[in-house]
């Protein structure tokens, strides 16, 4: 028997993009998309198109330049929604409408106010008009694991008659278990009398770290699509990991006999390269493309690795494209070097956005021996999401000590004027946040505050990633350099810029 192919429906762009302080902006957008290109995802689900002008043109972007798979912008079963859904998507080779609107009686009691007959009409109604824009409509009953199965159905077999041609029975909440889940899209396709006529899709959230389970699950009991993101990032616990499942439906042909059309070994990059724009990092225990991943430290697992890699690995690092060795660059590497290093991590970079990361890199050559291509990933993608610039940090010093009160000194450029402070703190960073804070005159709160070292080595650069908070707004930034007071410093700047621009779109939008 040949293997079913299983679509990959991504929405790292949309619902990963959910994630707290995980916003990202066009271009940043487009870098993800065009590594999903490479990987062959299916489709690309690149975001909420009525949801702010942002999210609209990174959508549009998407939907003209990347050709051969199909583009999705998501809308709820409005016309307002439906129609600026097809204004972002009409240049796309194969562009997707999809329609989501909740089913269950939770739902429709506190959150619509609707009652079931109405919610039926809506998503006719819905489906309809956008099948006058585009061929291609997918339908979601949001919240399906907790409606009525026989009211899902119906409501299933209506849109179908509408002109769905995709049905996603999607676990919201991430409530369902993996037997639920199996007699669920098993009691769906016996009891809806049109279902051959549309692919059964399923979108699971991580909730009960189900997400995966349930989602082969389904796989099992004949769904055709699965919604998945890079890295499981997602709302609250996440989404179900785009590697984990691949993974396991190439490792295990025997159980499940389905496979995808993604290219494995471009995983590992684009994991690392969404990790990167996100500022989530992976952590290292994570499955297939965490650093633990292929580790092996236990005496005996490394005997056996040693005789036989398939003693204690299930697959091989080539595989999801962990490269087996790394060319290490330096101060005398040339630009064209540096140009194929950037092909090979991934990244898809203009001649102007390649030229100012070198020069970046050459700048960093100066400080350290080697370059490594962790530190390449943290200079381009600082290129790739460079924002518009409300402040800028000039420059900063620092005194102190163990018997010192700690002392930062901090000179910023704001509208063209040079602004220049010191405050005292409880350490450098603190003293250093409290002066720009008094430049900026921000009355945000930080929420988060990681640093990691990108390399090993004492010349190693620290990155840093923040949190803060104002007005319900939340966002991230970053910053790296081989000080870690400096990166902090530079992280702080870049997240009040971000805020600060994310905060006029939100003013502007409502």
């Amino acid at each position: 028997m040949s293997k079913r192919i299983i679509k990959i429906f991504d929405t790292t762009l949309r619902d990963g993009e959910q994630s707290p302080g995980a916003t990202m902006n066009v271009e940043e957008k487009f870098q993800i998309a065009k590594c999903l290109q490479r990987l062959k995802i299916d489709i690309i689900e690149a975001g909420f198109p009525i949801a702010s002008q942002g999210d609209f043109e990174a959508v549009q972007k998407i939907a003209n330049e990347i050709k051969g798979l199909t583009v999705a912008g998501l809308c709820r079963a409005r016309d307002i929604d439906i129609d600026r859904a097809g204004e972002a998507l009409k240049n796309a080779d194969n562009g997707r409408i999809h329609i989501v609107i909740a089913t269950s009686d939770i739902h429709l009691k506190h959150k619509l106010k609707m009652d079931r007959n109405q919610v039926i009409e809506a998503s006719i109604k819905a489906v309809k008009r956008a099948r006058n824009i585009l061929s291609d409509v997918e339908f979601s009953a949001e919240d399906a694991t907790r409606s009525d199965w026989d009211y899902l159905c119906k409501i299933t077999e209506e849109v179908i008659k509408a002109g769905a041609s995709t049905v996603n029975i999607p676990d919201t909440v991430g409530y369902t278990v993996p037997q639920e889940y199996f007699d669920l899209i098993t009691y769906i396709k016996n009891k809806v009398p049109n279902i051959d006529k549309a692919v059964i899709s399923v979108h699971c959230h991580n909730d009960l770290g189900l997400g995966v389970a349930n989602t082969l699950s389904a796989i099992t009991a004949g769904a055709g699509q699965v919604e998945c993101t890079i890295n499981g990032i997602g709302e609250r616990a996440g989404n179900a990991s785009l590697e984990e499942i691949v993974m396991a439906l190439k490792t295990r042909p025997a159980i499940y006999n389905a496979d995808t059309n993604i290219v494995t070994n471009k995983i590992y990059k684009t994991s690392r390269l969404v990790s990167k724009i996100t500022g989530m990092v992976v952590q290292p225990n994570k499955a297939i493309i965490g650093d633990n991943a292929f580790a092996h430290e236990a005496g005996i697992h490394q005997d056996g690795i040693l005789k036989n890699r398939a003693t204690y690995e299930i697959m091989k690092p080539e595989d999801i494209g962990i490269p087996s060795n790394k060319i290490i660059l330096g101060k005398h590497s040339g630009r064209h070097a540096f140009k194929v290093r950037l092909t090979e991590l991934g990244f898809d970079l203009s001649i102007e956005d390649i030229d100012r990361a070198f020069e970046k890199f050459k700048d960093l050559t100066d400080q350290k021996k080697y370059v490594f291509d962790e530190d390449i990933e943290t200079i381009v993608s600082k290129e790739i999401s460079r924002i518009e610039e409300a402040y800028q940090l000039k420059d900063i010093s620092f005194s102190g000590g163990m018997s010192a009160n700690p002392k930062a000194k901090v000179v910023i450029i704001h509208k063209e004027e040079e602004l220049e402070t010191e405050a005292f703190g409880d350490g450098m960073i603190d003293a250093a946040y409290k002066a720009i804070a008094k430049l900026t005159e921000t009355k945000s709160k930080l929420n988060k505050f990681e640093v990691q070292s990108i390399t090993g080595g004492t010349d190693a650069m620290g990155e840093v990633t923040v949190m803060i908070e104002e007005k319900g707004v939340i966002v991230r930034g970053t910053g790296a350099h081989t000080d870690v007071t400096v990166a902090a410093a530079i992280a702080y700047i870049n997240a009040l810029n971000r805020l600060e621009l994310k905060i006029k779109r939100t003013q502007k939008n409502n």
